[in-house]
């Protein structure tokens, strides 16, 4: 009489788009997201129609120097109400999408469904972005659009033919997904979604309002953060401002971006690796 050995059977290993599409329907689980989204994206728009609006009553056509009025008109499509909507809200999402798996303990279903750590942090990284990345991409082109338009017959108005105008509304879109990595990292951190949001408003919002330019080694510390990385961004010209012996400079501000978003998902990625859940 012959026996059958039964071999076991082995798991496919989960494929990386798998993973994504996963991330993607537990992101859009949290009924709140889309009105979180949605909301922040009516705000920061009707806050730049109403700069614009300002500017459109109370300038007349060849007042001010043309560069100057060109940054008037971009300060109007993407003002610093909208950054510090972009930034806390992307910066919330991100310290949220992670740390409320550690409150909840879904996190240990993850893992024990996927076993490889880091591709489960990349996956929930990739989603962040490019969820955070639409949502900067609407906001900053719809209010680019619309505020434009207001002042075109102003003659301010500004096209995205304009190199200066492609990076600024560039600048803005980009600024909430790097928010939203450097979130996404603290939650890694903290494991508590009270203070992984605390820990990201504090470093985002409240960090760079205690660094000066006084010193050299101050202001190159303000100049790594994320916040007035953007404002260097969102400027085309320095006129007006306050002088500095250590300004910002335009290319340093795009390596602060990319810096801090590569670092928090490499952070985040070795601190899920190593740590027992």
């Amino acid at each position: 009489m012959s026996t059958v050995t039964a071999l076991p059977r082995i798991r496919p290993r989960a494929r990386f788009g798998d993973l994504l599409a996963a991330e993607w329907l537990k992101f859009w689980s949290l009924r709140s997201i889309p009105w979180v989204l949605g909301l922040a994206t009516l705000v920061a728009v009707f806050a730049n129609l109403k700069s614009a609006q300002y500017t459109h009553d109370h300038y007349a056509p060849g007042d001010g120097d043309p560069v100057v009025m060109a940054q008037v008109a971009l300060d109007d499509s993407f003002d610093i109400v909208s950054a510090d909507t972009l930034m806390l809200v992307g910066g919330g999402l991100g310290a949220i999408v992670i740390a409320g798996e550690y409150a909840t303990g879904l996190i240990r279903t993850t893992l024990a469904a996927v076993p490889d750590r880091r591709a489960a942090l990349l996956a929930k990284a990739g989603v962040l972005t490019a969820v955070l990345l639409g949502f900067g991409t609407v906001t900053a082109g719809v209010s680019f659009g619309l505020t434009q338009a207001i002042l075109a017959d102003r003659g301010i108005g500004q096209s995205l033919t304009d190199p200066t105008a492609v990076r600024y509304v560039a600048a803005a879109a980009l600024f909430a997904p790097v928010c939203g990595l450097v979130g996404l990292c603290l939650g890694t951190l903290i494991r508590h979604s009270a203070g992984a949001v605390v820990g990201t408003v504090v470093v985002l919002f409240f960090l760079p309002s205690l660094v000066t330019e006084r010193y050299r080694w101050t202001a190159d510390l303000l100049h790594s953060l994320p916040f007035p990385a953007w404002q260097r961004l969102a400027r085309i010209t320095l006129v007006g401002m306050r002088p500095s012996d250590y300004p910002a400079t335009v290319a340093g501000a795009w390596i602060t971006y990319a810096v801090w978003a590569l670092a928090s998902v490499a952070i985040a990625t070795v601190v899920i690796q190593r740590r027992d859940h």
